[in-house]
């Protein structure tokens, strides 16, 4: 007598051991034979020759009718353990995203400076453009305020009203011109302070790395 092929809910896998020791079934079962199907409800093993209905959406274990288990199926996600496993997967990309994308920084620094010294020298240069830019750009902010003064004078000493109301309108036009330019100096000194802010980053940065230990230090990136 073997095992029916319809479901069989029992209430232990004592019983179907049994019933497989008494039926002969133990002692004639061939390797790769029908297996048995249990699960756990409500602290009772339900087991059967197919997967009983009770073990629908339960972790189940697959066994071989001497009771050796073949292998252990977990119960199917929850929909939060799903959407937990989501987060988690979504977190472990961007990490490595970042990991990849400050590798990529680290060795692009390593490959831009040969040593802190041309770091500070390419700093230097740098600012001394910055430096002059800004040094011409106030001078002829200091001429176009100077020259407005010139005008603002002339016009209050004058007599004649065309020559004063020709004189108003220059003086209107150059405040939009001292307007201009005091915003292209500011812009200047921005950019200075963001260059000071990257080669400070960059030195940091730097140092950091070529003072690391051989065995941490950055490998080179594979060229495509």
């Amino acid at each position: 007598m073997g095992f029916p092929r319809a479901e069989r809910v029992l209430a232990g896998f004592s019983w179907v051991f049994a019933l497989a020791v008494s039926s002969g079934t133990l002692a004639a079962q061939p390797a790769g034979a029908a297996s048995i199907y249990c699960c756990d409800v409500g602290g009772q093993p339900v087991c059967g020759d197919i997967l009983p209905a009770a073990c629908y959406g339960r972790a189940y274990r697959e066994m071989s009718p001497s009771g050796i288990v073949r292998r252990s199926v977990p119960a199917p996600l929850t929909a939060d353990e799903i959407a937990q496993r989501a987060a988690a997967e979504h977190k472990r990309r961007a990490e490595e995203a970042e990991r990849m994308r400050q590798l990529r920084l680290d060795q692009a620094l390593l490959e831009t400076y040969r040593s802190v010294q041309d770091l500070d020298s390419r700093r230097d240069r740098e600012l001394r453009d910055l430096d002059r830019s800004i040094r011409e750009l106030r001078a002829r902010e200091s001429e176009l305020i100077e020259r407005q003064r010139a005008l603002i004078d002339e016009a209050t000493h004058t007599e004649r009203s065309d020559v004063a109301s020709s004189l108003e309108a220059d003086i209107r036009l150059l405040d939009s011109e001292i307007a201009a330019q005091s915003s292209v100096v500011a812009a200047k000194l921005r950019e200075r302070s963001a260059v000071v802010e990257r080669f400070e980053e960059h030195r940091r940065r730097y140092v950091e790395l070529t003072s690391a230990p051989e065995s941490a230090r950055i490998p080179p990136m594979p060229r495509r």
